[in-house]
């Protein structure tokens, strides 16, 4: 998943920004409501995380902006983070196209679940598990597991990598569709470019190994990216 994070307070952003990259997030960071939309009106998140007492241009009229249809992904989910509490700018937030709204000092985990809550309304989701066929992804819970060949009443859990983890997550977000290779990218590192588009491979083929025993497959759809199907488990 990949988030925009607006907040003017390095020191803040850069604590926020650590919190949500621990969590399986890859989050790009910029320090201003007009540099966020000139970033918006081209590249698509899964949300924004919006401080509203942003220097020039505010979190409010940014959060007005970005639901333009110009705008890459005007539907995008909005959490604004501010320390104003007061009704009124609570209301307007919310009015302008704020999905959530989150006052200052917050703790962590209220923020991702505040997230995980937007993202999976974003997705027609009604809970934190992603299933697909025998496997399942507690996004909470941060667990996967899958219904074994030998008893299909049991269910083995798969331990993967925090990259592994988010390739599975796209994947099983957009399933039965195909998910981009270049989307499973910035999933997995926005602007901070630490792997190259041939690492996915790595990565997917990891996931194939764990996945396909047990009867969920992962096809390559050429020049395209990948999907998961449903197959006959091996042996």
């Amino acid at each position: 998943m990949r988030l925009l994070l607006v907040e003017d307070d390095v020191m803040l952003a850069s604590g926020i920004k650590l919190g949500l990259t621990d969590a399986g997030y890859a989050v790009d960071w910029v320090g201003s409501g007009e540099r966020a939309e000139e970033v918006l009106r081209t590249e698509s998140f899964d949300a924004a995380i919006i401080d509203i007492g942003l220097p020039g241009m505010d979190g409010l009229e940014l959060t007005r902006c970005l639901r333009r249809p110009e705008m890459a992904h005007p539907a995008m989910p909005v959490l604004i983070l501010t320390a104003r509490d007061a009704l009124h700018d609570r209301v307007q937030g919310l009015d302008l196209g704020a999905d959530d709204y989150m006052v200052k000092p917050y703790e962590l985990p209220e923020l991702l679940a505040r997230l995980r809550a937007l993202l999976r309304r974003s997705q027609a989701a009604t809970t934190a598990i992603l299933s697909f066929g025998p496997l399942e992804l507690d996004t909470a819970g941060r667990t996967v597991s899958i219904r074994t060949v030998s008893d299909p009443h049991a269910r083995q859990p798969i331990e993967l990598g925090p990259r592994e983890w988010t390739v599975l997550e796209y994947l099983l977000i957009h399933a039965p569709k195909p998910a981009s290779k270049e989307k499973l990218l910035q999933a997995l590192t926005g602007w901070d470019k630490e792997i190259t588009p041939n690492a996915v491979e790595v990565y997917v083929s990891r996931l194939r190994s764990k996945l396909e025993p047990n009867g969920v497959a992962l096809r390559s759809i050429r020049g395209f990216g990948y999907r998961l199907e449903l197959q006959p488990p091996r042996g």
